[in-house]
């Protein structure tokens, strides 16, 4: 159980520094979320400790670059941290390290450049199963479903193919082919543990002879076949684990639609080793949506996805805790009904464990040089897993702990790592009103007023929140410099680590200053301002850029910058990259030339 000397709690903390003022954080008067409530903070933990059966995490590298470096890749790291399972994602899933023989020998004839390719990337996983088993974790692949050999699709297209040209499981010989598939992966890579399968988003930048696409394509219908396949195949013939993750893109229901997601689930008959895997959010990553709805419901397992390096809040390049939003539930949660954290979930038996995403998720950069940041994150989440009575304080304390500090100084990291969330939100979001472009930035892009943010600011014009918005736009950067002020004060005992805490709060106060400026700009020229304040913004917008690359040029340190380009479209090889005409720095100058005429 904790002990008697936690860490403050989220409301204490700041609620107290905006009833006082001491703080960053101002009352808005408006804001629905504003910290000086009087409420009564909730308890650390609100059911009896357990330890969760399941603990896995995942280095995930952008799709079509090289793999990440990073010490999470190691299992033995995974290991030392409590974990029982690694999640490989190289995007070459085990069904890639086979020959398909026993479908057509044809498909990689022996000799031929492509079988070299499959044969050596089953080295690849032979070594990665090797790995794991000696630390002694488990060996779970990350699996995009459907991915074929385009050679199997060129001999056999017009038995799996539909009439749109997709391969469909909706034809008897696509289902052959899996089985078959499944039996050959299992008789050559005996040690695998389990599968965590991918529907909806097929990546194929690193598989250069396969082809595939998002098997989904009669809605449940679909979903049955499939996990009724998997089921069979993985679960019950070969004994290994199944993972059938609900997230998907283009508006698949299963991913947080609870009447969806039972129609689906409980047509489908439950199993030791069958889990369903579910984002703790409604939509992906992002703070303001909801807690998914579909956690805790059905007659089937459950992990929860934990994304620790989040793509849209930049990817620990500066703070961004979320260990307490996660198991608490984010202040903009306050006051919903139903769970609002995976605390509210831990007494339920549905609920077997977590996934955390170390590193990875997006695209690009920030590439960061130290991980400090995703460390805290998922060493919380490990230890809340392994005893979640422990509540995210006790967590939080253990980690300040391990990393050097006490007294005083494990109150001022938790001050400083819940007021990196605090300051989030304001900054990329917003506690006033719902941005509807959430991915206004995103990875090493900031949008602007030219694309991006037109319809958000339309809506913040219209509403008459112009300066309300703005306030808090103000107020955000406020908070990132008291992050920056208590990053000098908090002696972490690896001089590295202790390095970066200041280098990468000094990032975010300048990425956050940044947007606060470039706001102030976009935002007045687009409600139809042209004032001395916004040319002051101008400058102070300059001034900021130009300070955060002095950062970059002298800090070893410090992450690569963001891009004043917003999130563009994929180029040839499938990957994205900037939009080269619109975003934060062409919408600016646009401004400046307004204020020049």
């Amino acid at each position: 159980m904790p002990s008697a000397h936690q860490p403050p709690s989220r409301r204490a903390v700041l609620g107290t520094a905006a009833a006082t003022g001491a703080g960053a954080l101002l009352s808005l008067g408006a804001a629905p979320h504003a910290y000086a409530s009087t409420a009564p903070a909730r308890p650390p933990a609100r059911s009896p400790g357990r330890r969760l059966p399941f603990l896995m995490d995942m280095v995930q590298a952008n799709p079509g670059e090289p793999m990440t470096e990073s010490r999470y890749n190691d299992p033995r790291t995974l290991a030392s941290y409590g974990y029982d399972g690694q999640v490989i994602n190289e995007f070459r899933p085990p069904h890639t390290g086979v020959t398909f023989d026993t479908v057509d020998d044809r498909i990689f004839p022996a000799g031929s450049e492509a079988r070299a390719w499959v044969e050596e990337n089953a080295r690849g996983i032979d070594e990665h199963i090797r790995r794991s088993h000696a630390a002694g974790i488990d060996s779970y692949f990350f699996t995009d479903i459907i991915v074929l050999p385009k050679r199997l699709v060129e001999l056999y297209g017009d038995e799996v193919l539909d009439d749109q040209g997709r391969i469909s499981l909706h034809r008897p010989r696509t289902l052959e082919i899996h089985r078959l598939m499944l039996r050959e992966v299992f008789a050559r890579f005996p040690g695998i543990d389990g599968l965590v399968i991918r529907t909806g988003e097929t990546y194929l930048q690193n598989v250069p002879y396969h082809t595939g696409n998002n098997p989904i394509t009669e809605g449940k219908d679909s979903h049955h076949l499939l996990i009724g396949l998997l089921r069979d195949e993985v679960c019950v013939r070969a004994g290994k684990r199944l993972f059938y993750r609900t997230w998907s893109t283009g508006g698949d229901p299963l991913t947080n639609d609870p009447a969806f997601y039972r129609t689906v689930t409980d047509a489908i008959e439950p199993h030791r080793n069958l889990l369903f895997s579910v984002k703790h959010t409604a939509v992906d990553f992002w703070r303001t949506v909801a807690f998914n709805p579909t956690l805790g419901i059905g007659n089937h397992r459950q992990i929860a996805e934990v994304e620790c390096a989040r793509e849209y809040e930049a990817k620990g390049a500066c703070p961004d805790y979320i260990g307490d939003g996660v198991i608490n539930g984010f202040e903009e949660y306050d006051g919903l009904p139903g769970p609002q954290g995976l605390a509210d979930l831990a007494g339920n038996p549905l609920f077997a464990g977590v996934w955390t995403w170390s590193r990875g998720g997006g695209w690009r950069g920030p590439y960061i040089t130290n991980e400090l940041w995703c460390d805290l994150n998922m060493w919380v989440m490990a230890r809340w897993t392994r005893d979640t009575g422990l509540g995210e304080a006790g967590a939080f304390r253990a980690y300040a702990h391990r990393a050097g500090l006490s007294g005083s100084a494990v109150d001022g990291f938790h001050r400083l790592a819940l007021l990196s969330a605090a300051g989030t939100l304001r900054g990329h979001y917003s506690a006033l009103t719902q941005v509807k472009r959430l991915t206004w930035t995103r990875d090493q892009y900031l949008g602007g007023s030219d694309k991006d943010l037109t319809d958000d600011y339309r809506a913040i014009v219209a509403a008459g929140s112009v300066e309300r918005i703005l306030a808090e736009k103000a107020q955000a950067a406020r908070i990132w410099q008291e992050i920056s002020t208590l990053s000098g004060r908090i002696p972490l005992r690896d001089r590295a680590d202790r390095e970066f805490l200041r280098v990468s709060s000094g990032y975010g106060l300048h990425l956050y200053s940044v947007i606060h400026h470039g706001w102030q700009v976009m935002l007045r020229a687009y409600a139809g301002e042209r004032s001395r304040l916004m040319a002051a913004h101008l400058r102070a917008y300059d001034s900021a850029w130009a300070s955060w690359q002095r950062l970059a040029d002298h800090e070893p340190s410090c992450a690569t910058l963001y891009q004043p380009l917003g999130f563009g479209q994929k180029d040839a090889n499938g990957v994205y990259g900037a939009d080269p005409d619109h975003g934060m720095g062409p919408s600016v100058d646009a401004c400046r030339k307004l204020l020049a005429s």
